[in-house]
């Protein structure tokens, strides 16, 4: 039988040793926690550093819109988004750029997502890159946010020539008997209520210049 006062022994052994295991956890997860902090700080230091790269792209994109987009920023702590909102007659447009650090705050994760609706065409919604939080390449980086808006931009375009977007948008030229995009009229007239659309100002002078029942 076990001496009493050796039982005992092995019991505080145990608990000192649980302790132990205990504070090591404890050192482990301040360490690591310290370190995330220095990651944080570095990563807002990164982004602020390239911000330019992207910046004045976006700037571009925004300003060749002009008042068909609204631009929406949002930062917070390890993640920077811009949202364009474009005004279409045939669509609902929202493009998305943003940038944010992996769940170890190690790299860096740049993403495009685009979404129309309703969607009748296939269109890229999603891309992503990704640079070492240490090591972003500021060439490959522009490059790749310039095929992004370029494949937008493609997109977008890509709706005004799709029969699916323009079907409900299509009036047609009393004089030239053509078909064309309401959007896409060279001149129109209001006459009793309602308006007319032309494909040229032309031909909406050739109506107006003809006899009247």
């Amino acid at each position: 039988m076990s001496e009493p006062t050796t039982l005992a022994q092995r019991i505080d052994a145990e608990f000192a040793a649980a302790e132990r295991k205990i504070k090591e956890l404890q050192k482990q997860h301040i360490e690591h926690h310290q370190q995330r902090q220095q990651r944080q700080e570095k990563l807002e230091q990164v982004l602020e550093a390239h911000r330019d790269v992207w910046r004045s792209r976006l700037e571009i994109l925004a300003n060749r819109f002009a008042d068909r987009v609204k631009v929406t920023p949002h930062i917070v702590p390890s993640r920077r988004q811009a949202t364009f909102e474009v005004e279409s007659e045939l669509a609902h447009v929202v493009l998305k750029f943003s940038v944010a650090a992996d769940s170890e705050l190690e790299n860096v994760v740049f993403t495009y997502d685009l979404d129309i609706l309703p969607i009748f065409m296939k269109f890229e919604s999603h891309r992503e890159v990704q640079f070492p939080l240490e090591k972003i390449d500021e060439e490959a980086l522009g490059r790749w946010l310039d095929d992004c808006i370029m494949s937008f931009v493609q997109a977008y375009t890509a709706m005004y020539e799709n029969s699916h977007y323009l079907k409900d948008h299509l009036v047609e030229d009393p004089v030239a008997r053509v078909r064309f995009p309401r959007f896409a009229a060279g001149a129109k007239l209001e006459v009793g209520g309602k308006t007319i659309y032309f494909i040229s100002e032309e031909t909406r002078q050739q109506y107006e210049q003809k006899p009247k029942n």
